[in-house]
């Protein structure tokens, strides 16, 4: 039976383990997907050589960018981007090889894409997290300038959210949301932007996915914005974590 697994800490939501149980289940595939819960990344050497059907890993929240030294490659958005998401491991007779890839990546573009009209040619980005890289990642790929809002010092490209002015929203007609603002169950909560000055010709892109509309989606449709949540771009990661585990 093959295996997969997350790694993370901690793990009490697991959206990977709830969809690839129910895919493999639906699909009647010989499968098994597991959560990993380390509460230190010098334990995931242990996880790998105690599971030795282990194919595949995804990781989270702290590890994306600690997991890096414990890999043998990177493919070319994890390397730019500094952060791996989905680990491939390849066994063979001269042991163990671990690849990391970025998936986010892929799940962004294409959950975007078919959204993006002519005049969304510059973005702003809300949050400088790990979240946000793939994003950058995405935006060079498409040539859609970005700025992106912090509450930090400030680094190349970046903005305090109390000089986010109408200017700024008018020039940027692609916002994001990459911070956890809104989710369940602070579901009030949102990035503090002017809202006042969004319009039709606005394209509010939210990683938040539950709740379905958040507070800062549902301020955009009150100005007639065009909207979306994460939950395709997690589904997307996640299909194409799987299709990099089964490679050959």
């Amino acid at each position: 039976m093959k295996q997969y697994g997350l790694i993370g800490y901690p793990l009490t939501h697991s959206f990977s383990k709830r969809y690839f149980t129910e895919k493999f289940e639906t699909a009647k595939i010989d499968s098994v997907y597991s959560n990993y819960e380390i509460d230190s990344i010098t334990k995931f050497p242990e996880v790998i050589a105690s599971n030795p059907e282990l194919m595949g890993l995804n990781v989270t929240i702290p590890y994306k960018e600690q997991v890096i030294p414990y890999l043998d490659d990177l493919n070319d958005s994890a390397s730019e981007i500094g952060a791996v998401n989905t680990v491939k491991i390849i066994r063979g007779e001269n042991g163990i090889k671990l690849k990391g890839f970025n998936t986010d990546t892929h799940g962004f573009e294409h959950s975007l894409k078919p959204l993006l009209k002519p005049h969304h040619t510059k973005a702003l980005i809300l949050g400088t997290g790990g979240a946000s890289k793939a994003l950058k990642y995405v935006l060079k790929k498409l040539e859609i300038a970005f700025i992106s809002a912090s509450i930090e010092e400030l680094k190349e490209n970046e903005i305090r959210y109390e000089d986010i002015d109408e200017k700024v929203i008018s020039e940027r007609l692609l916002i994001i949301n990459a911070t956890p603002l809104g989710t369940y169950p602070k579901t009030e909560g949102c990035p503090n932007i002017p809202y006042q000055f969004l319009t039709k010709d606005h394209l509010l892109f939210d990683l938040v996915y539950n709740p379905e509309v958040t507070r800062f989606m549902s301020l955009g449709l009150e100005k007639g914005a065009t909207v979306k949540n994460g939950y395709e771009m997690l589904l997307l990661q996640a299909e194409r974590s799987y299709a990099i585990w089964n490679e050959e």
